[in-house]
């Protein structure tokens, strides 16, 4: 059986650079899969060297500094992913970095990766999101549960949701 794992990126102490952790809570309130382990990475860096083991497809959810307006998404796939890695467009990219050529080291590497980004604005210590990367949570969870879908991972909550609304349906009191 295929596996996947999610991992949300980012130090939400600074801004804009915890939106891969605003993005996997999201997903974490609308997406549910046996197959499928959403981890939040914070800054953990090589530390989540172990998840890596086995695992056919891997999401990683981030901010990119990609010189794009602020809140834009950018999603890096196949020979866009090795690119990121050589060029410093995340801000705590060499967590990121380390992780993936680790992995790759000790064969670890999923056949499949993408990383879905957005660009920052504000990188600044402080708890709160600037307007246009907050607004692209959402947006940017859709990205990741259509990624996920394309993969061919169920959505076992939407099925969840799907029941409960039947049952209420079938019982008027």
């Amino acid at each position: 059986m295929a596996r996947a794992l999610v991992l949300g990126v980012g130090n939400i102490l600074m801004q804009d650079e915890g939106v891969g952790v605003r993005a996997l809570e999201w997903l974490q309130a609308h997406y549910a899969s046996p197959e499928v382990e959403l981890i939040d990475g914070g800054t953990m860096g090589l530390d989540l060297l172990h998840y890596l083991e086995g695992i056919d497809h891997l999401l990683i959810l981030d901010a990119v500094e990609a010189g794009k307006a602020p809140g834009e998404i950018t999603i890096l796939r196949e020979d866009d992913v090795p690119a990121f890695l050589s060029m410093k467009i995340s801000p705590h990219q060499i967590g990121v970095q380390d992780l993936l050529a680790t992995a790759q080291l000790l064969g670890y590497t999923p056949p499949e990766v993408v990383i879905l980004g957005v660009q920052p604005d504000h990188l600044s210590v402080g708890l709160e999101m600037s307007p246009a990367v907050t607004a692209q949570v959402g947006p940017l969870g859709n990205l990741a549960l259509s990624q996920l879908e394309e993969w061919s991972y169920k959505n076992q909550k939407m099925n969840q949701d799907i029941d409960k609304i039947r049952n209420i349906s079938a019982d008027p009191f």
